[in-house]
Protein backbone atom coordinates (compact mmCIF):
# COMPACT_ATOMS: atom_id res chain seq x y z
CA UNK A 1 0.00 0.00 0.00
CA UNK A 2 1.50 3.39 -0.92
CA UNK A 3 2.80 5.64 1.96
CA UNK A 4 0.05 8.59 1.26
CA UNK A 5 -2.88 5.89 1.32
CA UNK A 6 -1.63 4.44 4.37
CA UNK A 7 -1.16 7.73 5.75
CA UNK A 8 -4.98 8.81 5.14
CA UNK A 9 -6.36 5.58 6.34
CA UNK A 10 -4.55 5.99 9.11
CA UNK A 11 -5.93 9.34 9.76
CA UNK A 12 -9.45 8.36 8.90
CA UNK A 13 -9.17 5.59 11.66
CA UNK A 14 -8.48 8.07 14.32
CA UNK A 15 -11.11 10.33 12.88
CA UNK A 16 -13.47 7.77 13.11
CA UNK A 17 -12.41 6.64 16.91
CA UNK A 18 -12.61 10.06 18.06
CA UNK A 19 -16.32 11.31 16.20
CA UNK A 20 -18.05 7.70 17.03
CA UNK A 21 -16.05 5.84 19.95
CA UNK A 22 -18.41 2.93 20.03
CA UNK A 23 -17.25 1.39 16.85
CA UNK A 24 -15.98 -1.88 16.59
CA UNK A 25 -12.96 -3.18 15.54
CA UNK A 26 -14.75 -4.55 12.69
CA UNK A 27 -15.56 -1.34 11.37
CA UNK A 28 -11.86 0.81 12.26
CA UNK A 29 -9.98 -2.64 10.64
CA UNK A 30 -12.41 -2.66 7.26
CA UNK A 31 -11.53 1.08 6.10
CA UNK A 32 -10.07 1.63 3.03
CA UNK A 33 -9.39 3.84 0.35
CA UNK A 34 -10.42 4.02 -3.70
CA UNK A 35 -9.09 6.26 -6.80
CA UNK A 36 -12.38 7.76 -8.20
CA UNK A 37 -12.45 7.64 -11.90
CA UNK A 38 -13.44 11.33 -12.36
CA UNK A 39 -10.48 13.43 -10.57
CA UNK A 40 -12.95 15.83 -9.69
CA UNK A 41 -14.28 13.60 -7.01
CA UNK A 42 -10.17 13.82 -5.59
CA UNK A 43 -7.37 11.97 -5.61
CA UNK A 44 -8.63 9.48 -2.83
CA UNK A 45 -12.11 8.66 -1.79
CA UNK A 46 -14.31 6.99 0.98
CA UNK A 47 -17.17 5.15 1.76
CA UNK A 48 -16.68 4.40 5.45
CA UNK A 49 -20.00 6.80 6.10
CA UNK A 50 -22.04 4.98 4.35
CA UNK A 51 -21.14 2.15 5.71
CA UNK A 52 -21.29 3.50 9.33
CA UNK A 53 -25.39 4.38 8.69
CA UNK A 54 -27.23 1.08 9.69
CA UNK A 55 -25.45 1.08 13.29
CA UNK A 56 -25.49 4.41 14.05
CA UNK A 57 -28.52 5.41 12.42
CA UNK A 58 -28.09 8.85 11.13
CA UNK A 59 -27.56 9.83 7.45
CA UNK A 60 -24.19 9.53 5.47
CA UNK A 61 -23.60 13.13 4.88
CA UNK A 62 -24.03 13.76 8.99
CA UNK A 63 -21.57 10.85 9.87
CA UNK A 64 -19.11 11.87 7.07
CA UNK A 65 -19.19 15.94 8.45
CA UNK A 66 -18.83 15.08 11.82
CA UNK A 67 -15.63 12.49 11.11
CA UNK A 68 -14.30 15.44 8.22
CA UNK A 69 -14.56 17.31 11.67
CA UNK A 70 -12.30 15.19 13.08
CA UNK A 71 -10.12 15.22 10.15
CA UNK A 72 -9.43 19.05 10.80
CA UNK A 73 -9.19 18.88 14.07
CA UNK A 74 -5.85 16.08 14.15
CA UNK A 75 -2.40 17.66 14.09
CA UNK A 76 -1.03 14.99 12.51
CA UNK A 77 -2.59 15.54 8.70
CA UNK A 78 0.46 17.76 8.43
CA UNK A 79 0.56 19.07 4.74
CA UNK A 80 -0.66 16.09 3.15
CA UNK A 81 -4.50 16.84 2.62
CA UNK A 82 -5.37 20.15 0.70
CA UNK A 83 -8.86 19.98 1.04
CA UNK A 84 -11.65 17.42 2.44
CA UNK A 85 -15.20 17.21 0.75
CA UNK A 86 -18.34 15.05 0.60
CA UNK A 87 -19.94 13.93 -1.95
CA UNK A 88 -23.40 12.48 -2.12
CA UNK A 89 -24.65 10.19 -0.94
CA UNK A 90 -21.83 10.31 1.84
CA UNK A 91 -18.68 9.69 0.01
CA UNK A 92 -15.52 11.49 2.09
CA UNK A 93 -13.14 12.60 -0.76
CA UNK A 94 -9.77 13.45 -0.27
CA UNK A 95 -7.45 15.94 -2.44
CA UNK A 96 -3.80 15.57 -2.03
CA UNK A 97 -1.07 18.39 -1.62
CA UNK A 98 1.35 18.86 -4.52
CA UNK A 99 3.93 19.18 -2.22
CA UNK A 100 2.87 15.73 -0.14
CA UNK A 101 2.78 14.13 -4.34
CA UNK A 102 6.33 15.45 -4.99
CA UNK A 103 7.52 13.73 -1.58
CA UNK A 104 6.02 10.39 -2.88
CA UNK A 105 7.50 10.99 -6.25
CA UNK A 106 10.88 11.33 -4.11
CA UNK A 107 10.05 7.76 -2.26
CA UNK A 108 9.67 6.33 -5.86
CA UNK A 109 12.91 7.62 -7.12
CA UNK A 110 14.40 6.26 -3.78
CA UNK A 111 13.43 2.43 -4.36
CA UNK A 112 12.55 2.26 -7.72
CA UNK A 113 13.54 -1.48 -8.51
CA UNK A 114 10.94 -2.58 -5.59
CA UNK A 115 8.20 0.42 -5.91
CA UNK A 116 4.66 -1.36 -5.82
CA UNK A 117 6.23 -4.78 -4.21
CA UNK A 118 4.11 -6.06 -1.07
CA UNK A 119 4.14 -7.84 1.62
CA UNK A 120 0.15 -8.80 1.98
CA UNK A 121 1.10 -12.39 1.04
CA UNK A 122 3.04 -12.83 4.27
CA UNK A 123 4.94 -16.20 2.22
CA UNK A 124 1.82 -17.84 2.20
CA UNK A 125 2.00 -21.17 -0.56
CA UNK A 126 -0.71 -20.60 -3.89
CA UNK A 127 -0.64 -23.07 -6.39
CA UNK A 128 -2.11 -21.83 -9.42
CA UNK A 129 -2.84 -24.64 -12.35
CA UNK A 130 -3.89 -23.40 -15.94
CA UNK A 131 -3.67 -24.69 -19.32
CA UNK A 132 -3.53 -28.55 -18.96
CA UNK A 133 -4.43 -29.17 -21.76
CA UNK A 134 -4.57 -32.81 -22.74
CA UNK A 135 -1.64 -34.23 -24.39
CA UNK A 136 -3.81 -35.20 -27.55
CA UNK A 137 -3.06 -32.18 -29.37
CA UNK A 138 -1.19 -28.53 -30.61
CA UNK A 139 -2.48 -25.64 -27.85
CA UNK A 140 -4.81 -23.65 -29.13
CA UNK A 141 -5.51 -20.02 -28.48
CA UNK A 142 -7.79 -20.79 -26.09
CA UNK A 143 -5.14 -22.36 -24.11
CA UNK A 144 -2.61 -19.66 -25.28
CA UNK A 145 -5.50 -16.68 -23.25
CA UNK A 146 -4.64 -19.23 -20.28
CA UNK A 147 -1.44 -19.36 -20.04
CA UNK A 148 -0.67 -15.93 -20.55
CA UNK A 149 -3.29 -15.15 -17.75
CA UNK A 150 -2.06 -17.60 -15.36
CA UNK A 151 1.61 -16.70 -15.59
CA UNK A 152 1.03 -13.34 -15.36
CA UNK A 153 -1.19 -13.50 -12.20
CA UNK A 154 1.22 -15.79 -10.75
CA UNK A 155 4.09 -13.40 -11.48
CA UNK A 156 1.63 -10.49 -9.60
CA UNK A 157 0.95 -13.03 -6.48
CA UNK A 158 4.89 -13.50 -6.44
CA UNK A 159 5.45 -9.51 -6.57
CA UNK A 160 2.80 -9.03 -3.71
CA UNK A 161 5.02 -11.95 -1.02
CA UNK A 162 3.17 -15.14 -1.69
CA UNK A 163 5.20 -18.33 -2.57
CA UNK A 164 3.64 -19.34 -5.65
CA UNK A 165 4.02 -23.13 -7.70
CA UNK A 166 2.68 -22.96 -10.84
CA UNK A 167 1.49 -26.39 -12.10
CA UNK A 168 0.00 -28.32 -15.13
CA UNK A 169 -2.06 -31.36 -14.82
CA UNK A 170 -1.44 -33.92 -17.59
CA UNK A 171 -3.93 -36.00 -18.66
CA UNK A 172 -2.18 -38.91 -19.76
CA UNK A 173 -4.19 -41.79 -19.67
CA UNK A 174 -7.95 -42.78 -20.57
CA UNK A 175 -10.43 -42.35 -23.16
CA UNK A 176 -8.68 -39.30 -25.32
CA UNK A 177 -5.35 -40.85 -24.81
CA UNK A 178 -6.73 -44.24 -26.70
CA UNK A 179 -8.51 -42.37 -29.27
CA UNK A 180 -5.29 -40.14 -29.85
CA UNK A 181 -3.31 -43.73 -29.96
CA UNK A 182 -6.09 -45.34 -32.35
CA UNK A 183 -6.00 -41.82 -34.68
CA UNK A 184 -1.97 -42.51 -35.05
CA UNK A 185 -2.43 -46.33 -35.64
CA UNK A 186 -4.50 -45.57 -38.45
CA UNK A 187 -2.58 -43.11 -39.82
CA UNK A 188 0.50 -45.53 -39.34
CA UNK A 189 -1.51 -48.12 -41.03
CA UNK A 190 -2.83 -45.43 -44.24
CA UNK A 191 1.07 -44.73 -44.71
CA UNK A 192 2.32 -48.00 -44.73
CA UNK A 193 -0.23 -49.16 -47.47
CA UNK A 194 -2.12 -51.58 -45.15
CA UNK A 195 -5.83 -51.35 -44.61
CA UNK A 196 -7.32 -49.20 -41.64
CA UNK A 197 -9.97 -48.32 -40.36
CA UNK A 198 -10.32 -44.60 -38.98
CA UNK A 199 -11.91 -43.82 -35.32
CA UNK A 200 -14.95 -42.19 -35.63
CA UNK A 201 -14.12 -39.74 -33.02
CA UNK A 202 -10.51 -39.91 -34.15
CA UNK A 203 -8.29 -36.75 -34.34
CA UNK A 204 -7.89 -35.54 -37.58
CA UNK A 205 -5.25 -32.59 -37.51
CA UNK A 206 -2.08 -32.90 -39.81
CA UNK A 207 -0.11 -33.29 -37.03
CA UNK A 208 -1.19 -37.01 -36.79
CA UNK A 209 0.36 -37.88 -40.25
CA UNK A 210 3.31 -36.28 -38.74
CA UNK A 211 3.71 -38.31 -35.82
CA UNK A 212 2.69 -41.67 -37.91
CA UNK A 213 5.06 -40.67 -40.63
CA UNK A 214 8.06 -40.25 -37.61
CA UNK A 215 6.73 -43.73 -36.30
CA UNK A 216 6.99 -45.30 -39.97
CA UNK A 217 10.64 -43.73 -40.77
CA UNK A 218 12.21 -44.63 -37.50
CA UNK A 219 10.16 -47.40 -35.41
CA UNK A 220 11.64 -50.88 -35.75
CA UNK A 221 9.92 -54.50 -36.68
CA UNK A 222 7.99 -55.52 -33.60
CA UNK A 223 7.75 -52.55 -32.01
CA UNK A 224 4.22 -51.67 -32.61
CA UNK A 225 2.47 -54.88 -31.55
CA UNK A 226 -0.25 -52.82 -29.85
CA UNK A 227 -2.11 -49.31 -28.92
CA UNK A 228 0.33 -48.58 -26.26
CA UNK A 229 3.19 -48.07 -28.26
CA UNK A 230 1.33 -45.71 -30.15
CA UNK A 231 0.09 -44.14 -27.34
CA UNK A 232 3.43 -43.42 -25.63
CA UNK A 233 5.31 -41.97 -29.10
CA UNK A 234 2.22 -39.52 -29.54
CA UNK A 235 2.06 -38.44 -25.99
CA UNK A 236 5.62 -37.84 -25.93
CA UNK A 237 5.88 -36.03 -29.21
CA UNK A 238 2.92 -33.91 -28.21
CA UNK A 239 4.24 -32.99 -24.77
CA UNK A 240 7.61 -32.10 -26.48
CA UNK A 241 5.73 -29.59 -28.53
CA UNK A 242 3.53 -27.69 -25.77
CA UNK A 243 6.19 -27.40 -23.84
CA UNK A 244 7.89 -25.55 -26.13
CA UNK A 245 5.38 -23.57 -27.22
CA UNK A 246 5.40 -22.78 -23.53
CA UNK A 247 8.87 -22.11 -23.47
CA UNK A 248 8.68 -19.57 -26.34
CA UNK A 249 5.58 -17.78 -24.64
CA UNK A 250 7.82 -16.84 -21.61
CA UNK A 251 5.49 -19.15 -19.71
CA UNK A 252 7.33 -22.23 -17.27
CA UNK A 253 5.54 -24.60 -14.83
CA UNK A 254 7.07 -25.52 -11.82
CA UNK A 255 5.08 -29.22 -11.82
CA UNK A 256 3.69 -31.46 -14.24
CA UNK A 257 1.32 -33.41 -12.21
CA UNK A 258 0.87 -36.86 -13.78
CA UNK A 259 -2.77 -38.62 -14.10
CA UNK A 260 -0.96 -41.39 -14.68
CA UNK A 261 0.75 -41.18 -11.79
CA UNK A 262 -2.18 -40.39 -9.52
CA UNK A 263 -3.88 -43.34 -10.91
CA UNK A 264 -1.03 -45.83 -9.71
CA UNK A 265 -0.53 -44.75 -7.14
CA UNK A 266 -3.91 -46.01 -5.64
CA UNK A 267 -5.03 -42.52 -4.44
CA UNK A 268 -8.15 -42.17 -6.37
CA UNK A 269 -9.72 -44.94 -4.05
CA UNK A 270 -8.23 -43.23 -0.81
CA UNK A 271 -10.10 -40.66 -1.86
CA UNK A 272 -13.26 -42.09 -2.31
CA UNK A 273 -12.89 -44.50 0.41
CA UNK A 274 -13.19 -41.46 2.93
CA UNK A 275 -16.01 -40.09 1.17
CA UNK A 276 -17.41 -43.29 1.48
CA UNK A 277 -16.48 -43.56 5.20
CA UNK A 278 -17.80 -39.89 5.49
CA UNK A 279 -21.53 -41.09 4.02
CA UNK A 280 -21.18 -38.75 0.77
CA UNK A 281 -21.29 -41.79 -2.09
CA UNK A 282 -24.06 -44.31 -2.64
CA UNK A 283 -25.26 -46.75 -5.39
CA UNK A 284 -27.43 -46.25 -7.90
CA UNK A 285 -28.30 -47.64 -10.83
CA UNK A 286 -25.04 -49.55 -10.49
CA UNK A 287 -22.96 -46.60 -10.29
CA UNK A 288 -21.29 -45.07 -7.25
CA UNK A 289 -22.58 -41.27 -7.10
CA UNK A 290 -21.13 -38.27 -4.95
CA UNK A 291 -24.03 -36.17 -2.91
CA UNK A 292 -22.75 -32.95 -4.06
CA UNK A 293 -26.25 -31.27 -3.70
CA UNK A 294 -25.97 -31.71 -0.05
CA UNK A 295 -23.05 -29.10 -1.18
CA UNK A 296 -24.26 -26.39 -3.22
CA UNK A 297 -24.14 -28.59 -6.55
CA UNK A 298 -27.20 -28.63 -8.72
CA UNK A 299 -27.26 -32.27 -9.25
CA UNK A 300 -25.29 -35.76 -7.64
CA UNK A 301 -22.45 -36.90 -10.02
CA UNK A 302 -21.17 -40.16 -10.65
CA UNK A 303 -18.17 -40.80 -9.58
CA UNK A 304 -17.69 -44.83 -10.37
CA UNK A 305 -19.55 -45.65 -13.62
CA UNK A 306 -22.01 -48.92 -13.50
CA UNK A 307 -18.72 -50.64 -15.64
CA UNK A 308 -16.20 -50.12 -12.69
CA UNK A 309 -14.53 -47.35 -14.02
CA UNK A 310 -13.57 -43.89 -13.13
CA UNK A 311 -15.50 -40.78 -14.27
CA UNK A 312 -13.27 -38.01 -15.15
CA UNK A 313 -14.52 -36.63 -11.55
CA UNK A 314 -13.13 -39.53 -9.61
CA UNK A 315 -8.69 -38.39 -10.34
CA UNK A 316 -10.20 -34.74 -10.00
CA UNK A 317 -11.33 -35.25 -6.75
CA UNK A 318 -8.01 -37.26 -5.54
CA UNK A 319 -5.69 -34.24 -7.47
CA UNK A 320 -7.56 -32.13 -5.33
CA UNK A 321 -7.32 -33.50 -2.32
CA UNK A 322 -3.46 -33.92 -3.10
CA UNK A 323 -3.57 -29.63 -3.27
CA UNK A 324 -4.57 -29.20 -0.10
CA UNK A 325 -2.43 -31.46 1.75
CA UNK A 326 0.61 -30.13 0.11
CA UNK A 327 0.50 -27.20 2.40
CA UNK A 328 -1.21 -24.79 -0.69
CA UNK A 329 -3.32 -22.34 1.52
CA UNK A 330 -4.99 -20.83 -1.54
CA UNK A 331 -5.32 -22.98 -4.55
CA UNK A 332 -6.48 -21.73 -7.72
CA UNK A 333 -7.55 -23.53 -10.92
CA UNK A 334 -7.65 -21.83 -14.55
CA UNK A 335 -9.79 -23.71 -16.69
CA UNK A 336 -11.75 -22.76 -20.09
CA UNK A 337 -15.97 -22.16 -20.29
CA UNK A 338 -16.33 -25.84 -21.43
CA UNK A 339 -15.79 -26.36 -17.59
CA UNK A 340 -18.00 -23.79 -16.09
CA UNK A 341 -20.63 -26.60 -14.85
CA UNK A 342 -17.64 -28.41 -13.13
CA UNK A 343 -17.14 -25.88 -10.77
CA UNK A 344 -20.10 -26.29 -7.99
CA UNK A 345 -19.05 -30.36 -8.19
CA UNK A 346 -15.67 -30.12 -7.76
CA UNK A 347 -15.83 -27.18 -4.86
CA UNK A 348 -18.56 -29.54 -3.45
CA UNK A 349 -16.11 -32.48 -3.10
CA UNK A 350 -13.69 -30.28 -1.47
CA UNK A 351 -15.81 -29.45 1.37
CA UNK A 352 -16.90 -32.98 1.55
CA UNK A 353 -13.52 -34.58 1.83
CA UNK A 354 -13.32 -31.74 4.78
CA UNK A 355 -11.47 -28.83 3.11
CA UNK A 356 -12.23 -25.02 3.25
CA UNK A 357 -14.08 -24.35 -0.40
CA UNK A 358 -13.25 -21.08 -0.07
CA UNK A 359 -9.81 -21.97 -0.55
CA UNK A 360 -10.39 -22.50 -3.98
CA UNK A 361 -10.69 -20.09 -6.77
CA UNK A 362 -11.66 -21.00 -10.11
CA UNK A 363 -11.42 -18.74 -12.74
CA UNK A 364 -13.08 -19.49 -16.25
CA UNK A 365 -11.14 -17.80 -19.05
CA UNK A 366 -13.72 -17.36 -21.88
CA UNK A 367 -13.68 -17.78 -25.63
CA UNK A 368 -10.79 -15.31 -27.85
CA UNK A 369 -12.01 -14.73 -31.42
CA UNK A 370 -9.24 -13.85 -33.66
CA UNK A 371 -9.98 -10.97 -36.12
CA UNK A 372 -8.20 -10.21 -39.64
CA UNK A 373 -9.58 -7.11 -41.52
CA UNK A 374 -12.30 -7.43 -39.19
CA UNK A 375 -13.19 -10.84 -40.54
CA UNK A 376 -13.09 -13.88 -38.38
CA UNK A 377 -9.49 -15.38 -38.62
CA UNK A 378 -8.93 -18.51 -40.82
CA UNK A 379 -5.23 -19.42 -40.61
CA UNK A 380 -3.82 -22.18 -41.33
CA UNK A 381 -5.92 -25.26 -41.97
CA UNK A 382 -2.86 -27.83 -40.92
CA UNK A 383 -4.08 -28.92 -37.55
CA UNK A 384 -7.35 -29.36 -37.87
CA UNK A 385 -10.55 -27.50 -37.30
CA UNK A 386 -8.41 -25.23 -34.25
CA UNK A 387 -6.13 -22.04 -34.54
CA UNK A 388 -3.16 -22.93 -32.62
CA UNK A 389 -0.45 -20.87 -29.94
CA UNK A 390 2.31 -21.36 -32.22
CA UNK A 391 0.60 -20.05 -35.30
CA UNK A 392 -0.72 -16.71 -33.11
CA UNK A 393 3.08 -16.64 -31.91
CA UNK A 394 4.68 -16.58 -35.14
CA UNK A 395 2.21 -14.46 -36.81
CA UNK A 396 2.44 -11.83 -33.75
CA UNK A 397 5.07 -12.30 -31.49
CA UNK A 398 5.17 -13.35 -27.96
CA UNK A 399 5.03 -9.81 -26.34
CA UNK A 400 1.99 -9.22 -28.33
CA UNK A 401 0.11 -12.47 -27.95
CA UNK A 402 0.50 -12.15 -24.45
CA UNK A 403 -0.69 -8.58 -23.83
CA UNK A 404 -3.98 -9.44 -26.27
CA UNK A 405 -4.71 -12.07 -24.32
CA UNK A 406 -5.20 -10.01 -21.31
CA UNK A 407 -6.94 -7.04 -23.36
CA UNK A 408 -10.25 -8.07 -20.93
CA UNK A 409 -11.31 -9.20 -17.89
CA UNK A 410 -10.74 -13.31 -17.61
CA UNK A 411 -14.38 -14.00 -17.59
CA UNK A 412 -15.71 -11.81 -20.76
CA UNK A 413 -14.82 -12.88 -23.84
CA UNK A 414 -11.66 -11.68 -26.00
CA UNK A 415 -12.09 -10.34 -29.48
CA UNK A 416 -7.81 -10.60 -30.96
CA UNK A 417 -7.37 -8.17 -33.95
CA UNK A 418 -4.38 -9.71 -35.80
CA UNK A 419 -3.39 -6.57 -37.71
CA UNK A 420 -3.92 -4.57 -34.87
CA UNK A 421 -1.55 -6.92 -33.28
CA UNK A 422 1.17 -6.37 -35.98
CA UNK A 423 0.98 -2.99 -36.39
CA UNK A 424 3.84 -0.38 -35.32
CA UNK A 425 1.63 2.33 -34.72
CA UNK A 426 0.33 3.82 -31.61
CA UNK A 427 -2.91 2.56 -32.15
CA UNK A 428 -1.54 -0.48 -31.17
CA UNK A 429 -2.13 -0.65 -27.73
CA UNK A 430 1.20 -2.87 -26.47
CA UNK A 431 3.56 -0.57 -28.83
CA UNK A 432 1.75 2.03 -27.51
CA UNK A 433 3.17 1.10 -24.25
CA UNK A 434 6.41 -0.18 -25.37
CA UNK A 435 7.00 3.07 -27.31
CA UNK A 436 6.23 5.12 -24.02
CA UNK A 437 9.27 3.14 -22.29
CA UNK A 438 11.67 3.32 -25.25
CA UNK A 439 10.67 7.52 -25.16
CA UNK A 440 11.92 7.73 -21.78
CA UNK A 441 15.09 5.86 -22.49
CA UNK A 442 16.12 8.06 -25.35
CA UNK A 443 15.48 10.64 -23.46
CA UNK A 444 17.38 9.99 -20.33
CA UNK A 445 20.08 9.23 -23.38
CA UNK A 446 20.05 12.81 -25.00
CA UNK A 447 20.10 14.24 -21.21
CA UNK A 448 23.54 12.64 -20.98
CA UNK A 449 22.12 9.88 -18.57
CA UNK A 450 21.36 12.60 -16.05
CA UNK A 451 20.56 11.09 -12.98
CA UNK A 452 17.24 11.54 -10.82
CA UNK A 453 17.47 14.46 -8.23
CA UNK A 454 15.12 14.62 -5.60
CA UNK A 455 16.08 17.95 -4.36
CA UNK A 456 14.76 19.79 -7.71
CA UNK A 457 11.21 18.38 -7.64
CA UNK A 458 9.99 21.60 -6.27
CA UNK A 459 10.07 22.70 -10.40
CA UNK A 460 7.78 20.04 -11.29
CA UNK A 461 4.99 22.60 -10.92
CA UNK A 462 2.72 21.87 -14.13
CA UNK A 463 -0.84 20.31 -13.72
CA UNK A 464 0.23 17.33 -16.12
CA UNK A 465 3.49 16.70 -14.10
CA UNK A 466 1.63 16.39 -10.59
CA UNK A 467 -1.58 14.34 -12.44
CA UNK A 468 1.34 11.49 -13.57
CA UNK A 469 2.72 11.87 -10.31
CA UNK A 470 -0.61 10.78 -8.39
CA UNK A 471 -0.84 8.26 -11.39
CA UNK A 472 2.29 6.83 -10.14
CA UNK A 473 1.64 6.37 -6.69
CA UNK A 474 -1.72 4.78 -7.20
CA UNK A 475 0.76 1.79 -8.68
CA UNK A 476 1.08 -0.21 -5.27
CA UNK A 477 -2.84 -0.32 -5.21
CA UNK A 478 -3.05 -1.85 -8.78
CA UNK A 479 -1.00 -4.17 -7.77
CA UNK A 480 -2.34 -5.17 -4.89
CA UNK A 481 -6.18 -4.81 -6.33
CA UNK A 482 -5.00 -7.43 -9.31
CA UNK A 483 -3.43 -9.69 -6.61
CA UNK A 484 -6.79 -9.76 -4.98
CA UNK A 485 -8.95 -10.03 -7.63
CA UNK A 486 -6.95 -12.71 -9.28
CA UNK A 487 -6.68 -10.26 -12.21
CA UNK A 488 -3.78 -9.28 -14.42
CA UNK A 489 -6.08 -6.84 -16.82
CA UNK A 490 -6.52 -4.21 -13.72
CA UNK A 491 -2.51 -3.83 -14.05
CA UNK A 492 -2.52 -3.79 -18.17
CA UNK A 493 -5.55 -0.96 -17.92
CA UNK A 494 -3.42 0.76 -15.20
CA UNK A 495 -0.33 0.63 -17.64
CA UNK A 496 -2.43 2.08 -20.91
CA UNK A 497 -3.71 4.79 -18.30
CA UNK A 498 0.16 6.18 -17.80
CA UNK A 499 1.29 5.76 -21.19
CA UNK A 500 -1.82 7.85 -22.49
CA UNK A 501 -0.22 10.28 -19.73
CA UNK A 502 3.08 10.44 -20.50
CA UNK A 503 3.07 10.65 -24.34
CA UNK A 504 0.43 13.41 -23.85
CA UNK A 505 2.91 15.29 -21.41
CA UNK A 506 5.66 14.32 -23.93
CA UNK A 507 3.54 16.05 -26.58
CA UNK A 508 3.58 19.03 -24.97
CA UNK A 509 7.23 19.97 -23.04
CA UNK A 510 10.43 19.24 -23.27
CA UNK A 511 12.49 17.30 -20.73
CA UNK A 512 16.14 18.82 -21.75
CA UNK A 513 15.51 22.68 -21.09
CA UNK A 514 17.95 25.71 -20.51
CA UNK A 515 17.13 25.64 -17.45
CA UNK A 516 18.81 22.67 -15.07
CA UNK A 517 16.99 22.70 -11.99
CA UNK A 518 13.74 21.71 -14.51
CA UNK A 519 15.97 19.42 -16.80
CA UNK A 520 17.03 17.51 -13.60
CA UNK A 521 13.27 17.47 -12.46
CA UNK A 522 11.64 16.44 -15.23
CA UNK A 523 14.47 14.07 -15.96
CA UNK A 524 13.83 12.49 -12.41
CA UNK A 525 9.96 12.44 -13.01
CA UNK A 526 10.42 10.37 -16.43
CA UNK A 527 13.30 7.74 -14.70
CA UNK A 528 10.51 7.40 -11.94
CA UNK A 529 7.76 6.68 -14.86
CA UNK A 530 10.49 4.49 -16.55
CA UNK A 531 10.49 2.18 -13.58
CA UNK A 532 6.74 1.69 -12.99
CA UNK A 533 6.44 0.69 -17.22
CA UNK A 534 9.96 -1.63 -16.83
CA UNK A 535 7.83 -3.54 -13.70
CA UNK A 536 4.44 -3.42 -14.81
CA UNK A 537 5.49 -5.11 -18.07
CA UNK A 538 7.96 -7.69 -16.49
CA UNK A 539 4.66 -8.73 -14.30
CA UNK A 540 2.61 -9.26 -17.67
CA UNK A 541 5.63 -11.43 -19.21
CA UNK A 542 6.00 -8.42 -21.62
CA UNK A 543 9.60 -6.67 -22.65
CA UNK A 544 10.55 -3.27 -22.33
CA UNK A 545 12.52 -2.30 -25.21
CA UNK A 546 14.82 0.67 -24.96
CA UNK A 547 14.77 1.34 -28.61
CA UNK A 548 12.19 0.77 -30.81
Amino acid sequence: MPDIEKQIIDILRTAVKKAFPDSGQDVLSDIYLEVPKDKRFGDFSSNIAMRMTKALKKSPPDIASAIIDRIKDDSTRGGLIKEIKIERPGFINFYISDSAVRSALAGILRRPETFGASSIGRRRKVQIEFVSANPTGPLTVAHGRQAAIGDSLARILEYCGYRVTREYYVNDEGVQMGILARSVKARFMELSGLASEFPENGYKGAYIYDIAKEIKDSAGPGEMSDDQYFMDFAYRKIMSAIKKDLADFGVDFDAWFSQKGLSKSGKIKKALDILRKKGFLYEKDGAVWLRSTELGDDKDRVVIKNDGSYTYLAPDIAYHKEKFEKGYERVINIWGPDHHGYVNRIKAACQALGFDRGKLSILIAQLVTLYRDKKPARMSTREGEFITLREVIDEVGRDAGRFFFIMRRTASHLDFDLELAKAKTMDNPVYYIQYAHARISSAINFSGNVKPDVKCLEFLDKEEEIGIIKTLINYPSIIETSAKNLEPFILLSYLQDLARAFHSYYDSYRFVTDDKQVTRARIALIHAVRSVFSSGLKLLGVAAPEKM
